[in-house]
């Protein structure tokens, strides 16, 4: 993570996101890694990631290095939570101990993906909504959101707010002139969608400046600002942790351990390659992977 981080700053971000993709959708089970095959159209394509998820490229590093030092023994879905955990306290943000032993699921699936994942447009009361559904409460949902404290969002997702907001054809009230500005220069109309813009301030700084952003008005995403414009529960909370960084941390915390609980009760397996199913091991692969679980137990 560090030497991927080195090579592009905002890699780690998108990392992170990677555990919220995997983990909403059948639980923390390593689908949302799996390319699509004829017969499985995969999470990657799904509203929600295509064109907008990345660094695939990092997890298959660590799997690939992990492979070559204890084959079969870490699952993609564990790399995910791991590397979601690194990535904010590479950033300055808090370190926290994960539980492991996940199982890799043997398929993805587009459809459960595009029916759970919201939208970039969604509002404060979809998300509660959401994330009850998981048992995460809303200071859970506020505090996770607080994950958009590093990285970079497409222009294609604020257009509308920029110039259609719930196609009134009008701007989102709910936003600072200043900021609106800024963002009407770095994604003017009929522009190029893929542009990015930081999510806060600070997008290289795992810290609290996301929710001083939204008590300004300065939100990049929907999602984000109506967390403080349209709902008095969620507004409680994102004032709160605009005051206290450290209420942010440890309520953050919280919620992704809470969420990389999360589970997939079908069975799986330990994948080899992140990004497709295992097929029957070699019975050299069978070999070197026993004695690696082998060792593993007896090391700990």
């Amino acid at each position: 993570m560090a030497r991927a981080r080195a090579r592009e700053a905002r890699s780690v971000a998108s990392v992170m996101r990677l555990q919220f993709h995997d983990c909403f959708v059948n639980g923390c089970d390593g689908s949302v890694l799996m390319d699509a095959t004829p017969t499985m159209a995969g999470e990657k394509e799904a509203l929600s990631n295509i064109n907008s998820l990345r660094s695939f490229d990092v997890v298959d590093e660590i799997k690939e290095a992990l492979e070559e030092r204890c084959p079969g023994v870490v699952s993609c879905a564990d790399i995910i939570v791991m590397a979601a955990r690194d990535a904010v306290a590479l950033t300055g943000g808090p370190f926290w101990d994960v539980r492991l032993g996940r199982e890799d699921s043997l398929t993805a699936s587009q459809e459960d993906s595009d029916r759970i994942m919201p939208s970039p447009r969604a509002n404060a009361s979809t998300l509660i909504k959401l994330f009850a559904g998981y048992n995460l409460s809303v200071t859970d949902l506020v505090a996770l959101s607080g994950s958009h404290s590093i990285g970079e969002a497409r222009c294609f997702s604020i257009v509308f707010r920029l110039y259609n907001q719930s196609g009134s054809g009008r701007p989102d009230p709910n936003m600072d002139p200043t900021y609106r500005g800024a963002l009407d220069t770095l994604c003017p109309r009929g522009g190029d969608e893929n542009v990015t813009g930081g999510m806060d301030a600070t997008p290289l700084v795992f810290d609290n400046q996301y929710f001083k952003d939204l008590v300004r008005l300065r939100g990049f995403l929907n999602s984000d600002q109506t967390l403080f414009s349209d709902n008095a529960w969620t507004r409680l909370a994102v004032r709160k942790f605009s005051e206290d960084q450290d209420a942010f941390f440890s309520a953050f915390v919280e919620g992704m351990i809470k969420m990389g609980e999360q589970q997939n009760p079908r069975k799986g397996e330990i994948r080899r390659n992140c990004r497709v199913a295992n097929g029957p091991p070699s019975p050299v692969e069978a070999d070197v992977v026993a004695t690696s679980k082998a060792a593993v137990l007896v090391d700990f």
